[in-house]
């Protein structure tokens, strides 16, 4: 398994952050390869997103939410990954995000692309377009406020 740490500041309270980020099916709007995102229910998910040049499909269930705290998920099915995305209030206009995120790499081009630095890159990417899509925007498009226990 591979593992991934990134996190960014963004000038928007961790409450607007965190409401922004449980619109997954906006996802595709800031995050690279991925082409759907659909929300079957409170606690799963069907993602498509193109990975080195490939299409894959994988369902995903959120493990663990708590408003304006934290999300953690994990893969059901395809390739196999699991995380977590905190929120870190720095004052009431500020907000540290942190990411963290294990996966296995499928195949030689991953895992090449992964001793290189491909997903720490992308993941790195993913925050800094969130940052820029939440800041220009001011507001979040909704939010779901409500709680998912392990």
């Amino acid at each position: 398994m591979a593992t991934t740490e990134k996190s960014i500041q963004v000038n928007v309270p961790a409450r607007t952050a965190y409401n922004q980020w449980t619109q997954f099916e906006q996802f595709p709007r800031f995050m690279e390869g991925v082409e759907l995102v659909q929300q079957l229910d409170d606690r799963n998910l069907h993602w498509v997103a193109n990975v080195g040049g490939r299409r894959k499909e994988f369902d995903a269930e959120i493990t663990e939410q708590i408003p304006d705290k934290r999300i953690a998920w994990r893969s059901r099915s395809g390739p196999s990954h699991g995380g977590v995305v905190t929120f870190h209030p720095l004052n009431d206009a500020q907000t540290r995000i942190m990411l963290q995120m294990v996966y296995e790499p499928e195949g030689v081009t991953e895992k090449v692309g992964d001793a290189v630095g491909v997903m720490s890159r992308r993941v790195e990417k993913d925050l800094e377009r969130f940052k820029q899509f939440i800041e220009a925007r001011g507001d979040e498009t909704g939010g779901w406020r409500g709680q998912i226990k392990r």
